[in-house]
């Protein structure tokens, strides 16, 4: 689950099935009272239908955990990032930033980084086209050390600076599951 319309849609899905979830959170429900397998499969069919499936592997647990994490700090952040991105995430996750490493790139073929990136990438591209702040804004508010760095990072996931996408109102973002 990426967004809020995902947690309701999830929420609604339980409660349709019997079951009243006490918490709802990206890619992460808590219900009261433990379910049997039967229900289990009943859940999975019909999250399945709204593109969910649960994870029962540990390790495909931990890589959403390390997305959801990753979304929340860019598209969501309640403060700026005051450490290093290894940091945050060990921290957050309780495990050593290695094993994380590994467990992500694995399972998306691809860095950590480089999924970071792109998803700062993609919220630059939505507060573009809001058109309410600014690039130096928008490259404070992403920690990024300069306009010059962010327009370097932007070019170099998008193909064209930041200017140009603004110029040309692309409507072309990716949704934040499909990164």
């Amino acid at each position: 689950m990426v967004c809020d319309r995902c947690k309701m849609a999830v929420k609604a899905e339980l409660e349709k099935l019997g079951l009243n979830p006490v918490d709802v959170q990206l890619g992460e429900v808590e219900v009261g009272k433990e379910i049997d397998k039967e229900k289990l499969n009943r859940v999975s069919l019909s999250l399945a239908k709204f593109g969910f499936e649960l994870l029962s592997d540990k390790r495909k647990q931990l890589n959403e955990q390390i997305k959801i994490a990753i979304i929340e700090l860019v598209h969501y952040p309640i403060e700026n990032l005051k450490v290093n991105l290894s940091t945050y995430l060990s921290e957050k996750l309780h495990q050593e930033y290695a094993a994380l490493s590994t467990v992500f790139s694995e399972q998306e073929s691809q860095t950590i980084e480089k999924y970071f990136i792109q998803q700062k990438i993609e919220r630059v591209k939505e507060l573009l086209t809001y058109g309410e702040q600014s690039l130096s804004e928008i490259a404070y508010l992403l920690n990024y050390s300069s306009v010059a760095h962010l327009s370097a990072q932007f070019k170099k996931v998008s193909q064209q600076t930041p200017s140009q996408y603004k110029l040309m109102q692309q409507k072309g973002r990716k949704t934040l599951d499909t990164i």
